[in-house]
């Protein structure tokens, strides 16, 4: 007789045999397109939805294989079109400042996953959005969180921490690095901060698509490493070859969310990083991310 795990496995393989989509919002974006390309190499048909079909980056990934479909999370009719018999869904929202605004497209995206039956939604969170931070682009999530629980999704939830892409980002005020090689954040030079790589959110999403009866009703807070600002710095500066410093800005004058953060800043994160790997024995440390195009993507910044 099958085992619960046989059965579901079972039944994702049939899901891949039948030509069961996966619906993937977001896929211009990084979590999204990781999450594509990740499920396109493990053989599974996969729908985008994309706002402008033309687009470089949706070419690129009809190029891959993957069909896209105009949408929006503003508009729940196109989501109902593209999630006709998909086998599952993978679920993101994009930060908004609007907080209301971002709770409204999850509960869009829950409501009709819900409404076409998929047997599998991975929403991606944020790592902490439990804990009552008070940060509202963190509490939004949160709330589209507890909409799918409420709805009785057959959901898993995956929480990431802090990206490691984001040393690479022109412009980016906190987290980023300037012209001048200075990396900037609220972390004291000292404090301990979890990071994980994009591709790795994608892995993730892929394991939970494969393997149901081991990540159904999950949520999993996600990283692979975890380090001061001082030890980053300190790796950035040897693969790159120059120095690489940092500083930490002050809390005075900055927004109520990056006040709250700035307050929670110790204990923020907390992933179980040696459990994951043992899930993924593939994640990417800080180290193995800056020698796989991390280090290369800096210095293209910084030569920019």
């Amino acid at each position: 007789m099958a085992t619960p795990q046989h059965r579901s496995l079972s039944s994702t393989a049939a899901a891949r045999r039948a030509g069961k989509p996966i619906l993937v919002t977001g896929a211009t974006g990084r979590q999204g397109g990781a999450t594509a390309v990740r499920l396109l190499a493990d053989g599974w048909p996969v729908r985008v939805l994309v706002r402008e079909p033309a687009a470089a980056a949706v070419r690129e990934l009809a190029a891959a294989g993957a069909e896209p479909l105009q949408g929006d999370l503003d508009d729940p009719g196109s989501l109902k079109a593209a999630m006709a018999g998909a086998h599952g869904v993978f679920a993101v929202t994009p930060d908004d400042l609007d907080s209301e605004r971002e709770i409204r497209r999850g509960r869009h995206l829950a409501d009709a996953a819900a409404a076409a039956g998929v047997a599998h939604l991975v929403f991606t969170s944020v790592g902490g959005a439990e804990r009552g931070t008070g940060i509202s682009y963190w509490e939004s999530k949160w709330a589209i969180e507890r909409h799918i629980a409420a709805l009785g999704l057959p959901a898993t939830v995956l929480r990431p921490v802090r990206f490691m892409e984001n040393h690479a980002i022109p412009g980016l005020r906190l987290g980023g690095i300037s012209a001048d090689g200075v990396l900037r954040h609220l972390f004291g030079s000292d404090v301990p901060v979890q990071l994980i790589a994009v591709t790795d959110i994608g892995a993730f999403a892929a394991l939970a698509f494969a393997d149901p009866a081991a990540y159904l009703g999950q949520a999993l807070e996600l990283a692979g490493d975890e380090l001061t600002p001082d030890a980053t710095v300190r790796l950035i500066s040897r693969h790159l070859g120059r120095q690489i410093t940092y500083q930490q800005v002050a809390g005075e004058g900055l927004s109520m969310d990056t006040a709250r953060a700035f307050t929670a800043q110790r204990g923020l994160w907390r992933a179980d990083i040696t459990a994951l790997r043992h899930r993924h024995p593939g994640l990417l440390d800080f180290p193995a991310w800056l020698e796989r195009g991390g280090a290369r993507a800096i210095a293209a910044l910084l030569d920019g």
